[in-house]
């Protein structure tokens, strides 16, 4: 049987207006569609406006100012309807979705279907859940100890893929989690060579792990506030 890492994925990413899942918005989307570590089949970006200032540090990471999405971008709910729409297609047909840090994205994107009351992507798959492949997972999970943060840059170092210049682009930055996938495949297929449905358990208890591990350095440092839950994915 042949690894999931020879078949077809939709690499999937945001750009937005800060890291609140809930309350920040959607800039910019892209999803590609490619076998992880060859030439993307296809690719599919949208620039929406999203109705509100784009904060100055925001727009300095991603290049994208408030008065470049009013003149160029989409309407927020049409933008956020075609992101959804076609994400879910990929779904229904059975093509697993690669998301680096798969807890912020998915949630936001979720976020932004309630906000403009749009049929979400259960609704728009009749039911089937995506299956998820998300690397910053899965790199904690291989490499637990290795110092250093793990930021899709970083990763782009340890698994000796060139880093572009275009990077915090939802674009580039999709093709790049597809590049470090197929290098961390390679380099840790024992332990990542597991059905796609076990690989989806696999990451809930990986990032389980993490966040109880985290919350715990959290605490004996002292810091307030929430950390990250223990649940992967809602």
């Amino acid at each position: 049987m042949n690894a999931w890492i020879e078949a077809p994925v939709a690499a999937f990413d945001t750009e937005t207006t800060g890291v609140d899942v809930v309350a920040d918005r959607i800039v910019t989307a892209s999803i590609v569609t490619a076998v992880p570590g060859t030439v993307p089949i296809s690719t599919q970006e949208w620039l929406i406006d999203p109705g509100v200032p784009i904060p100055a540090g925001a727009a300095a990471i991603h290049g994208v100012t408030t008065e470049y999405a009013q003149a160029n971008g989409m309407d927020a709910a049409q933008g956020i309807d075609a992101v959804a729409g076609t994400l879910a297609g990929g779904i229904a047909a059975g093509v697993p979705i690669v998301v680096f840090n798969a807890a912020y994205d998915l949630p936001l994107l979720a976020a932004e279907i309630d906000r403009y009351n749009l049929p979400s992507i259960q609704e728009r798959t009749g039911g089937i859940s995506p299956l998820v492949i998300d690397p910053l997972v899965l790199d904690r999970a291989v490499d637990r100890y290795r110092r250093g943060k793990r930021t899709l840059e970083t990763l782009c170092e340890v698994y000796d893929v060139d880093v572009p210049d275009a990077l915090h682009n939802s674009t580039t930055d999709s093709a790049m989690t597809l590049l470090v996938l197929a290098a961390m495949f390679k380099r840790h297929r024992a332990a990542l060579d597991m059905p796609l449905q076990q690989l989806q358990d696999f990451q809930r208890t990986a990032h389980a792990a993490w966040a109880k591990n985290f919350n715990q350095w959290r605490e004996r440092q002292g810091y307030s506030g929430q950390g990250p839950s223990e649940e992967w994915l809602p």
